[in-house]
């Protein structure tokens, strides 16, 4: 009888033990570009579902590790959304990883630091900071995590599509005072609904607000109007949006997927009529599956085989 119940346990436990996790502190030392704070980390879970998180102070990553039977030695790091204001952790973090997981992709959910003026001398460069850090990390902890160093890559929501694609497009000249030569460099990008655009016509004006100020310089909305940066070296990206889309204007994927095709850059884009904004893993108005697309573009790209 107990070696019955035991294995019962067994099982029922097993389904858990595929997205095993644990979190890393991005820094072992001092976190670059901050301020002694005692502002603290908050989140809610909302009536409806859901956690947003806000106020981050300590960088991490949570790592989703995929079966040892189906793991691919592929990376990718997830970057929540939510207007550089709050992170969705969940709808667009944890459960996006899940379904990495089940793919036999190592997945890491980024929690990054929102720009704030309280808590950081340039709230700007923050978010790059850490989502360039995150990239190092995985890197050097391949052997650990059981990755190939050159596989990996870096998904993002809305605004953590702004970032995706800042990490996409700056990796030349990596933020912050670093002597770490790891390269930060993604080996490709995914962005689902990104904000894209800080020009005043296609900006979504809470993200660009809360990273550049009230008055940003008109070098600054190029710098970070990500369509304009785009290069010969800008990693092989797949793009997700909604027609619909009253928050980030579907131009935001349109222009940069234009931008791609200019510079030579392996591009796949999957446009919905319908979805409205911040779908997460699942678009309601439509059968088809943004996350079957990806896996399929994985695949043909090599990043999915063993």
């Amino acid at each position: 009888m107990k070696k019955l119940f035991a294995l019962t346990l067994a099982l029922v436990a097993a389904p858990a033990l595929l997205f095993a996790q644990a979190t890393v502190s991005l820094y072992a030392g001092t976190i670059p570009n901050s301020i002694a704070t005692n502002l603290q980390e908050s989140s809610i879970t909302l009536a409806g579902g859901g956690v947003r998180i806000s106020n981050v102070v300590q960088p991490t990553l949570q790592v989703f590790r995929p079966a040892k039977d189906k793991a691919n030695g592929t990376a990718i790091i997830i970057c929540p959304g939510g207007g550089y204001a709050r992170l969705s952790i969940d709808s667009e973090g944890s459960d996006v990883a899940k379904r990495l997981n089940d793919m036999g992709v190592t997945a890491f959910v980024l929690k990054y630091r929102l720009p704030n003026d309280q808590t950081q001398p340039d709230k700007t460069t923050a978010p790059l900071l850490d989502a360039q850090q995150a990239l190092r990390l995985v890197r050097q902890r391949a052997t650990e995590y059981g990755i190939n160093p050159g596989r990996v890559g870096i998904l993002g929501f809305s605004a953590g599509g702004h970032l995706a694609s800042t990490a996409g497009t700056h990796f030349s000249a990596p933020a912050g005072d670093t002597k770490d030569n790891t390269s930060v460099r993604p080996d490709f990008l995914m962005l689902l609904y990104p904000v894209i655009s800080f020009t005043d016509s296609l900006a979504h004006a809470g993200s660009r607000e809360r990273l550049l100020g009230p008055a940003p310089t008109p070098e600054q909305i190029r710098l970070y109007s990500n369509e304009q940066q785009v290069t010969a070296q800008t990693p092989p990206t797949f793009l997700v949006h909604a027609a619909d889309d009253k928050t980030v204007k579907v131009q935001n994927s349109l222009r940069f997927y234009e931008a791609c095709l200019r510079a030579g850059v392996p591009v796949e884009m999957h446009l919905y009529p319908r979805g409205g904004h911040g779908f997460g893993l699942y678009n309601k108005t439509t059968k088809d599956s943004w996350a079957e697309r990806l896996q399929n573009w994985l695949d043909a790209n090599g990043w999915l085989t063993k």
